[in-house]
């Protein structure tokens, strides 16, 4: 009598639809595909930033890209990408509309959104200092420039997302202030940490609009403001050098795909295993 489950060949295997799958399991689709969305990377000023890096890998994926940076060397970066470029202060309320204006009047409304303005600018030198002699002045700059830009432009553009049912926010945080601590770096680390608060809200706020709302916390990454003694640290990471731009924006990118919208009020932390070093 012959088996009811007769052997079948090495390598050989059935796939079971389920009966309300949409598509047919023989036939993927190109899930990261970004082509017909809009894109806005704020912080994509330097050509090896990780801004820059982010707002290329986006427009591989095929969106139409807007970048921001508060110098004009943005334009630069716009024609490099085909993009968009717009300057910006991103710490006023009223730039920050007057680009979301600009943005819907020329090119459409913003389906992924990069909030990676914040560190060190050329507009804005980084503030190292300890906190006894930190101006409150200081402390008001930091925070503006690494987490009020985060809140406004976040604020621009979340609810024409929700409204429209689909959207993708990745906010730039850090290690400094999520994972460790720096001396001098107080103000800095405050807002960063400050970034992931303000993330994991507005996840919840649009967690039921089809929006997710994500961060990375990228750890020691060369880029061009890297300092020398910096880049001689990263040669103590667990991976043995510091990470490149390329490869936080990896971790970026993937974030503002749609095979991520299954993830939403996370952080990823992107630092070469120091944050899990004994």
């Amino acid at each position: 009598m012959q088996s009811p489950n007769p052997p079948r060949p090495v390598g050989e295997a059935t796939v079971i639809r389920h009966p309300t799958a949409r598509v047919p399991a023989s036939q993927p689709t190109e899930v990261d595909s970004l082509e017909g969305r809009v894109a806005l990377v704020t912080g994509a000023g330097s050509p090896d930033g990780i801004g820059f890096a982010v707002a290329r890998r986006l427009r591989a994926a095929g969106a139409e890209v807007v970048v921001v940076s508060t110098t004009k060397r943005i334009h630069e970066r716009a024609s490099e990408l085909d993009a968009t470029g717009f300057v910006v202060d991103l710490t006023e309320d009223a730039e920050v509309a007057g680009l979301a204006d600009a943005l819907t009047d020329q090119i459409g409304p913003v389906d992924v959104l990069v909030n990676n303005a914040g560190l060190a600018s050329k507009t804005g030198p980084a503030v190292l200092r300890p906190v006894a002699q930190l101006s409150p002045a200081e402390w008001r700059d930091e925070v503006d420039r690494n987490l009020s830009t985060t809140f406004l432009v976040s604020r621009a553009f979340v609810q024409g997302m929700a409204e429209r049912g689909w959207g993708r926010v990745v906010n730039v945080a850090a290690t400094a202030g999520v994972v460790n601590g720096v001396p001098a770096e107080a103000a800095y680390a405050a807002a960063k940490a400050g970034v992931t608060g303000l993330t994991r809200a507005l996840s919840m706020e649009l967690v039921a609009d089809g929006v997710t709302v994500n961060a990375v916390a990228p750890g020691l990454i060369r880029t061009g403001s890297s300092t020398v003694p910096e880049l001689q640290r990263g040669l103590d990471m667990p991976i043995g050098r510091p990470g490149t731009a390329d490869e936080a924006a990896a971790a970026i990118a993937f974030l503002c795909s749609p095979s991520a919208g299954y993830i939403t009020g996370q952080v990823l932390v992107v630092d070469g295993g120091a944050g899990v070093r004994a």
